[in-house]
């Protein structure tokens, strides 16, 4: 019976899946459980990934939206897109535990913000309006300091009081090409503007679309594994198209749309740095129900980085 099902190479990016900053999130949240017991609160999803919030709530995570939420004497922990100011200084004010996951690159780009605020200098930045590391980033400074652009028509629409005095920071996990589009915008219209002393956009969320990239002209179709409130998976299937690839985000396996797959013989995958390798597993065992699969994992450097845990939680 397995002859009669049809052959299918399925091509894995590399690398996928988990970032570091990520994986550290996720080890605060079960390392804070470990010291002070169930419940601990997160506000915000720790990470953009139904599997991976299911779990720690299993684990006696519980997940709110808004720090007004957390009863006192509970510890609280903050997701890894982290928050405005007035977040941690109200817990302060509660005297409640509080343990902060924001990625560090995330951080790294709100002490870039502050140190040109204190220049004097208005900032341009380049995001998605309404998500969370955005949210959080405009919360490092003075309201009005700041002003959102989303395409080269905005860049097109700025009316800056000062446009010699501007500067420029980004999301971090947006398209390197359309950031790059925009930048570019940026500093012809305004050639004075300061940018970033390094990129903005994280080392995973350009690492996963180049090995994207690196495999789409073999593939027919290609699938992501990602939430799609995750903004660096959003971003991996417009990547996919981008290079003439049909391209579907699906959450888990249950998901993959088999009329869409249709007679594919070379399948991409990959997963945004918000899924854990298990639904990579996951997806290739249901392919394998129906196909004779040859799987194939891509070339790639091996990511090395890790980030240090907050000391009151390995001392």
């Amino acid at each position: 019976m397995l002859s009669s099902r049809p052959p299918l190479t399925v091509v894995i990016a590399a690398p996928r899946g988990f970032c570091a900053g990520v994986d550290r999130a996720i080890k605060i949240v079960e390392l804070a459980l470990e010291r002070y017991g169930a419940p601990v609160y997160v506000r915000h999803e720790i990470v953009h990934n139904k599997f991976v919030v299911d779990r720690l709530r299993r684990l006696g995570a519980v997940f709110v939206e808004e720090l007004d939420e957390v009863p006192d004497g509970f510890p609280v922990v903050f997701s890894a897109h982290g928050v405005p100011k007035a977040v941690p200084a109200a817990a302060q004010d509660r005297g409640l535990d509080y343990l902060d996951a924001t990625c560090p690159l995330v951080s790294k780009v709100h002490r870039q913000a502050e140190r040109l605020i204190e220049a004097g200098r208005h900032i341009i930045f380049i995001g998605h309006a309404g998500h969370p590391e955005v949210i959080g980033t405009f919360g490092q400074v003075p309201s009005g300091s700041m002003t959102l652009v989303e395409t080269e028509a905005d860049v097109a629409a700025l009316q800056p009081a000062d446009p010699d005095n501007l500067a420029f920071l980004t999301q971090t996990t947006l398209s390197v090409d359309d950031t790059a589009a925009i930048v570019a915008a940026l500093q012809a219209r305004f050639p004075t503007i300061r940018g970033p002393r390094g990129e903005d956009i994280c080392y995973a969320t350009s690492n996963r679309q180049a090995a994207v990239k690196a495999i789409a002209r073999r593939c027919d179709r290609l699938l992501v594994i990602g939430a799609p409130n995750s903004s660096n998976s959003v971003r991996l299937v417009e990547v996919a198209e981008r290079e003439d690839v049909p391209s579907r985000l699906i959450q888990r396996a249950v998901e993959i749309n088999w009329d869409w797959l249709g007679d594919a013989r070379v399948l991409g995958l990959t997963a945004g740095a918000s899924a854990p390798e298990v639904l990579v597993e996951e997806v290739l065992d249901q392919l394998a129900t129906r196909f004779t699969l040859q799987v194939e994992e891509a070339e790639h450097v091996p990511e090395g980085l890790t980030f240090k845990l907050p000391r009151e939680l390995v001392a």
